[in-house]
């Protein structure tokens, strides 16, 4: 019988978990979409990074790492689910930074079994979203010490979820998801909760997850959508091409300048056939297949670089499963930048900047298959 992977419940691993930089004007306050503003940003290179793998606290196996969000270089989240063993879910799990060590918090106040898919966060305060083992969203929110639930409209009720969170440059919270009415954005303004109009192709489905610009657009992305809300309309751009494909990141650099991250399956194959990565570039009314440096495996996630360009992307090698593979802008393309290799495999299921200190986490799990004795993995 097949076995049911992790790779194939990723939804949105890594995304609204930091602010793109970019999207009609660049923070410097120059014209995004302009000629020179984009040569100058295709020239940039990232700075070459030195991943080290950071120690884990002890899981109940499987556990794995979904989402991952940092305030600061003393603060940073990760969620995700342990104790899970196939097609059986497990616990939500949750882990915090401290500066110094991650810790494992315990959530059996929580009274719920599932997992947690989206983590973000400031200083202030943070938020986290998941699903419940009778397939209910759930909402978390911050208290400074650990996870308490929050309520939000359609709470409960048959047909809603949520996919992604990411905080807007007010304040705001956005999340995408979707109701039984298929609406797939919900607006959170202090205490208050709104669900946005929704798309006019009025998706069937929830989106992936979602990302917020500095100017306060908000992205929705999935395999069958690629949608901005600028606060008043939505402008959606041609459904991304590919076969059995999921979409886990995106990154609007300028109106037309933006990439896609994720994976395909194909058509066919046998049973456990990896799937073949999937990174794509847009101008807005057509998206290119770009060929990365390693062709199978999966692109789980994508930052920019804090200057409105591109910078790195979270990637996971069939080939080379021990480390990392992770992508770094490089001048005008992406180049290989490889993990520390461990003793078992690492997927890296999510990926986020540092602010205040730069660099990066990235987390996941140690298998591709949602068995025990598979572990978290996270790496800096």
């Amino acid at each position: 019988m097949r076995r049911r992977r992790f790779i194939s419940g990723v939804v949105g691993a890594g995304a609204g978990l930091g602010l793109a930089s970019a999207s009609a004007r660049a923070t410097t306050g120059g014209d995004a979409g302009s000629t020179d503003a984009r040569s100058v940003r295709a020239a940039t290179a990232s700075t070459p990074h030195d991943w080290a793998a950071v120690p884990a606290p002890a899981c109940s196996p499987a556990a794995q790492l979904l989402g991952v969000a940092a305030a600061g270089p003393d603060l940073a989240w990760a969620v995700g689910e342990e104790g899970r063993n196939g097609s059986t879910r497990g616990t939500p799990l949750t882990l915090t930074w401290d500066g110094t060590v991650w810790n494992r918090l315990d959530l059996t106040h929580l009274g719920f079994g599932g997992y947690l898919r989206a983590v973000a966060g400031t200083a202030d305060r943070a938020w986290a979203i998941g699903t419940d083992t009778a397939g209910a969203a759930r909402l978390l929110a911050w208290d400074g010490t650990t996870w308490r639930e929050a309520d939000f409209p359609g709470r409960g009720a048959f047909g809603t979820s949520l996919t992604g969170v990411a905080l807007g440059p007010d304040g705001d919270t956005w999340i995408s998801g979707r109701t039984s009415d298929g609406l797939v954005l919900l607006h959170g303004h202090g205490t208050d909760w709104t669900w946005e109009p929704a798309p006019p192709s009025a998706p069937t489905t929830a989106p992936s997850g979602l990302r917020v610009l500095p100017s306060g657009d908000v992205w929705l992305y999935d395999s069958a959508l690629v949608a901005r809300w600028d606060g008043t309309a939505w402008t959606e751009l041609p459904t991304p091409p590919g076969i059995r494909a999921s979409v886990t990141g995106i990154l609007p650099v300028a109106d037309d300048d933006i990439w896609l991250t994720g994976y395909a399956y194909g058509v066919g194959g046998p049973p456990g056939k990896p799937p073949s990565v999937a990174l794509l570039h847009g101008d807005g009314s057509t998206w290119t297949y770009v060929t990365a440096p390693f062709t199978v495996g999966m692109l789980t996630g994508i930052v920019d670089d804090g200057q409105g360009g591109p910078d790195r992307i979270a990637g996971w090698d069939f080939w080379d499963q021990t480390r990392a593979h992770h992508l770094r802008w490089d001048s005008g393309s992406w180049v290989s930048e490889r993990g520390p290799t461990a003793t078992t495999p690492v997927l890296p299921l999510a990926l986020t900047t540092v602010p205040g200190a730069g660099g990066y986490w990235a987390v996941g799990t140690t298998s591709s298959y949602p068995y025990p004795p598979a572990q978290v993995h996270i790496e800096n």
